[in-house]
């Protein structure tokens, strides 16, 4: 395969990336880490005000009507400054389950106000794939359902909620998160600058997502779309870690020479930059798949998630270690990209997990 992004998708890029490195510098991100609040509220309404979270929204439903790749380079360069903002609760998930499944009226309804920003959504499935443990119950038009954690389920607006019906078929449903009946306890998390809540509804009316409440397959392709994005996010990262250790090693000096020409590290960052690679290469797999709606998403999605989520959890760790006992104090930023890479390593279901739905999907075609 032969895939690279076009022209003007490597000039959002390019604007994403300076619009960030002003807006949201390590600075930023550690404010919000050391104070109370949930995300960045300034820096989520400049991003609403590009319309990032207007993307892939139709026109007649008041988006820019663009494509994945475009949200792809957006999500790499989101992930290369850990931006705090709930962009990927309430655009990969939320959004996508609207936009993909539910009914014209939903549409109309949630579509404008994500676009707009006006809303905050997010998915309350913390079971992971193939959902064979989901207990929440659906009956009578009302949900009992104890979810823990749920992404930024402390400052959405509205959640959609894995469930099942009284003949135990799975099915997803729109909650309102500010009504009577929902109980909301925000999570202390490895990463604060992205929330994680326990979300308790307690015969809740909500509405069945679709005409028939959509069931396991709208699941699972919401989860892989939802990976593939995410793998761009934590490619971002690693890029951004792997270039904070390697100007740290050639500014750093010991015997009298950049620590940087020892034999040591240079293997060290091989190591780095062969797993960046694989995943990138991986990711770009999965956005080919994921623009052109291909048969093999599952299998692309599956194999990039897995592979970004291994490169971004072994990068951030020898970042520390690159920076020597330095790395591991809280005036250096290295643990800001361990702590996104251990909270983004379960966010839509864990590694093994992803890596049995890989065998699965090989197994079935071979």
């Amino acid at each position: 395969m032969n895939f690279e992004f076009s022209e003007e998708q490597l000039f959002i890029r390019d604007q994403a990336r300076n619009f960030l490195s002003q807006e949201c510098t390590p600075a930023a991100v550690r404010k919000i880490l050391d104070s109370n609040d949930a995300f960045d509220r300034d820096l989520w309404q400049k991003i609403v005000g590009l319309g990032w979270t207007a993307m892939t929204i139709p026109e007649s439903h008041g988006g820019l009507g663009l494509g994945y790749l475009e949200l792809c380079v957006i999500a790499e360069e989101l992930g290369r400054a850990l931006a705090p903002v709930p962009f990927s609760s309430s655009v990969y998930l939320a959004t996508e389950a609207i936009k993909s499944c539910g009914t014209p009226e939903q549409k109309a309804h949630y579509l404008p106000k994500l676009a707009a920003g006006e809303l905050i959504g997010t998915l309350a499935h913390h079971e992971g794939l193939g959902a064979p443990a989901v207990n929440a119950q659906w009956r009578d038009g009302a949900l009992s359902a104890h979810k823990l954690p749920v992404p930024d389920g402390d400052i959405a607006d509205f959640a959609i909620i894995s469930a099942r019906d009284d003949s135990g078929r799975l099915g997803l449903y729109v909650a309102q998160l500010d009504v009577t009946g929902v109980a909301r306890e925000t999570l202390n998390s490895m990463d604060p600058t992205r929330s994680q809540a326990r979300l308790i509804l307690d015969n809740v009316a909500v509405q069945p997502l679709g005409d028939s409440a959509a069931g396991d397959d709208a699941l699972a392709e919401l989860l892989d779309r939802a990976a593939v994005l995410l793998a761009f996010e934590q490619i971002g990262g690693c890029q951004a870690a792997m270039d904070m250790g390697i100007a740290y090693t050639r500014q750093r000096y010991a015997f009298g020479r950049p620590i940087a020409s020892f034999q040591a590290i240079k293997h060290k960052f091989a190591d780095m930059f062969v797993a960046l690679e694989l995943a990138r290469a991986n990711a770009y797999y999965g956005a080919c798949a994921l623009a052109g709606d291909a048969p093999d998403l599952p299998l692309a999605a599956a194999t990039a998630r897995v592979s970004a989520t291994d490169a971004f959890y072994q990068i951030s760790k020898e970042n520390i270690q690159a920076h020597g006992g330095m790395g591991f104090t809280w005036e250096f930023d290295c643990h800001l990209y361990y702590r996104r890479a251990q909270l983004l390593s379960g966010v839509i279901g864990t590694q093994p997990q992803w890596k049995d739905n890989i065998v699965q999907h090989l197994l079935q075609t071979a």
